[in-house]
């Protein structure tokens, strides 16, 4: 499915696949144009909605060095243009930046920031998690908070110029990825440590509260009793949702919903969401027995259509400001499962039906917005 994807309708036995197949014979020209015409005069392309989680920064043996060479990074940044992709949410890992207290190495980023600046495309740097020295495990907090400000201060320091968004830690109400869990107690005064310090250096930038579950209405609500109100510029959610499962619409408005109600409830109904992971997995429909923490993996062809809809229906929801998809571009054998199927662009670079979704429902946003001025 590189470059035709009709290849797999000889049968008609791919779902959606003819949908795919009319984004592409529609959009190979027009989509274009439309990326062109999004750039100002600097050839920044212009705030959109339209975000991706890529791990840009995987050149590890762990994720079998995904990003092996610059090579491989200015694929992915084409193709990421290509789609209409205006911000890349990534990991500035602590222990990649200082692998010894005091020891900084920024190479790697550098070149990674300097091929999204060039593209035009804007970064959500995460900062997150604890280095090897910093803590017993990755995803303990750090023993102590005043090393993790160190490394926050001079990555932002560093890239203050060219980054503008930041968020401190994922999914810190999720035991995967903050241990122990305490009720959001931890973090709460880590975020009080952090939030400071990065404004301090560039008041101009905005501080993600770390992307909570979708399960984030409790810790949101203890760390706003916590006294965390005025250490974050914008909420963060992860809506992950079935979408084989009619009712998805329905579950992800009444999580929206119900947040809503809490940002108000605590003053806090001015800041904006954002959406930083949602998605699902597509996967080719021979042989489909691959399952990700939802069940079973919708095809390539349902994949696109939950797409479209995502963009479609979440961004009418009051305050939604972006939605990143996760992931850009799929993974080989690291999660195991289906979710290495992510992607709009599979390993090897070919763009997958869902690639052709994001793109069109890119230019359609497009079309429903120029000349509307921002706010």
């Amino acid at each position: 499915m590189k470059k035709i994807i009709v290849l797999f309708c000889l049968s008609g036995m791919l779902s959606g696949c003819s949908v795919a197949v009319a984004m592409k014979r529609n959009d190979s020209v027009a989509g274009v144009q439309d990326s062109q015409g999004t750039k100002g005069s600097a050839g920044k392309i212009q705030d959109t909605p339209f975000g991706v989680l890529e791990f840009l920064s995987w050149n590890h043996s762990w994720n079998n060095f995904k990003y092996k060479d610059d090579s491989d990074l200015r694929k992915a940044v084409k193709l990421m243009k290509e789609a209409g992709v205006s911000i890349v949410r990534m990991d500035f890992y602590w222990n990649d930046i200082e692998p010894q207290k005091g020891n900084f190495d920024f190479a790697k980023y550098d070149r990674i920031v300097e091929l999204l600046s060039a593209g035009g495309i804007d970064i959500l740097a995460l900062l997150h998690y604890s280095a090897g020295w910093a803590a017993p495990e990755w995803n303990n907090p750090p023993d102590d908070s005043g090393d993790f400000v160190n490394y926050a201060e001079k990555t932002v320091s560093r890239y203050k110029d060219k980054i503008k968004y930041w968020e401190l830690w994922n999914e810190p109400d999720s035991p995967v990825y903050w241990q122990p869990q305490d009720g959001m107690v931890k973090y709460s005064q880590l975020l009080k440590a952090v939030y400071p310090a990065i404004k301090k250096i560039d008041p101009s930038c905005k501080v993600l509260l770390g992307g909570l579950t979708n399960q984030g209405y409790f810790a949101l609500k203890n760390l706003y009793r916590l006294g965390g109100k005025g250490f974050f510029d914008i909420v963060n959610i992860h809506p992950f949702i079935n979408p084989l499962e009619k009712d998805w619409p329905q579950r992800v408005q009444s999580l929206h919903a119900n947040i809503r109600r809490l940002m108000a409830e605590f003053g806090d109904g001015n800041k904006k969401i954002w959406f930083t992971e949602i998605g699902c997995p597509g996967v080719r429909w021979w042989g489909n027995d691959k399952k990700w923490w939802e069940g079973r993996a919708p095809s390539c062809g349902q994949q696109a259509r939950f797409v479209a809809d995502v963009y479609g229906r979440l961004l009418k929801l009051d305050g939604v400001e972006k939605i990143f998809w996760a992931f850009f571009r799929d993974n080989k054998d690291h999660f195991k499962d289906a979710v290495d199927y992510f992607g709009l662009v599979r390993w090897d670079f070919s763009r997958k039906p869902a690639f052709y979704a994001y793109k069109k429902a890119y230019s359609e946003w497009r079309k429903k917005t120029v000349g509307r001025p921002r706010q």
